[in-house]
């Protein structure tokens, strides 16, 4: 999931949360599967070619270049309709070298103590699956909070090896001596953020090829301000305050935008294949995710029958109607991947 919001020096003029394809993994898996399957047919000799391929400089997983090609697609599509001047960009929920080398120093380091503990929190909150390790939510208590092991006024440090997830209720019962812990968490390894984190970076960097001008921050970063704003969780919100939100008016309108795939390689099938049961890629003139009106309201195509009849949901997936005729839709804008 995506967030874009820009603003200007007193309000904020646009805000969209965009949801990105997961399918990719899915679908090469599929795509390998049918290849192998072909290869097994009486189809003419072909040398085995295990030695010969080697993937090119800067190479990335099919599933992540995609994600990173869409980060660069839809900001090229906001620029083409709005001034950008500076792009912020959240590279990650904390700063791994922060909390391996808690000396590393900087402006956003240099703002008090506060600051350096919020990294780590966000850290040991993920690392203990947001979930509270004494009851393992079995109070309900969703207000979850970082408890010291060994208090500060003991010695204790912030280290996340000192730190563990209580809820509230768990946390009181603690500190009131009706709980004990027995246990000391174990830190997971950062493999996974620092991967994230190398494909962010080379968003920003791409990015600043191309001549924009951009900064980054960290998920800490943005709760702790978030919190100081007085704002609720939301992703709208947490990109405001990406944004260097601070008091401008917010827009009461913000866009939900999805990206589905452009062709279904299954519509077009080999002389083999049993193509009767299969829709077509048009029906009557309407495709999958054409935007159209069906009694007045606004949806979008998720199923079409051969017959004429479709399926109609708004683009969370929320359903509007099983079974539309043809002639109760009206087109309003063509299918497009975003």
């Amino acid at each position: 999931m995506l967030d874009f919001l820009l603003l200007l020096k007193k309000k904020e003029v646009y805000s969209a949360e965009v949801e990105l394809r997961t399918d990719i993994v899915k679908l090469l898996s599929e795509r390998r599967e049918y290849r192998r399957a072909r290869r097994y047919h009486k189809t003419r000799y072909r040398k085995p070619r295990f030695l010969n391929r080697r993937k090119p400089e800067g190479w990335l997983p099919p599933s992540v270049q995609h994600k990173l090609d869409s980060h660069l697609k839809i900001i090229d599509q906001i620029k083409r309709i709005l001034p950008v001047t500076k792009i912020n960009i959240e590279v990650a929920a904390f700063d791994t070298q922060k909390i391996k080398k808690p000396e590393i120093s900087g402006k956003e380091y240099q703002n008090g103590e506060q600051k350096g503990f919020w990294n780590v929190r966000e850290y040991v909150l993920y690392r203990d699956g947001h979930t509270c390790q004494a009851c393992k939510g079995r109070s309900r208590d969703t207000v979850l909070e970082v408890h010291h092991i060994i208090p500060r006024s003991k010695g204790g440090t912030d280290r996340p090896d000192n730190l563990i997830t209580l809820c509230h209720t768990c946390h009181e019962k603690l500190h009131k001596g009706k709980l004990k812990l027995t246990f000391r968490p174990k830190n997971k390894g950062f493999k996974a953020e620092t991967f994230m984190s190398i494909v962010r970076w080379k968003l920003v960097n791409r990015l600043k090829e191309l001549g924009n001008v951009v900064s980054v921050t960290y998920g800490y970063l943005t709760k702790q301000k978030r919190i100081e704003l007085g704002l609720p969780k939301s992703h709208i919100n947490d990109a405001f305050v990406i944004a260097g939100g601070n008091n401008q008016i917010r827009s009461s309108i913000y866009y939900f935008i999805k990206q589905v795939r452009k062709c279904n390689r299954k519509l077009f099938k080999g002389i083999r294949s049993n193509i009767r049961n299969t829709a077509g890629r048009f029906i009557k003139g309407f495709q999958r995710f054409d935007k159209v009106s069906w009694k007045g309201i606004e949806c979008f195509i998720f199923g079409r029958r051969r017959t004429g009849y479709f399926d109609l949901r708004k683009l969370d997936g929320t359903k509007v109607y099983a079974s539309a005729k043809t002639e109760e839709l009206t087109l309003l804008e063509s299918f497009k991947t975003f």
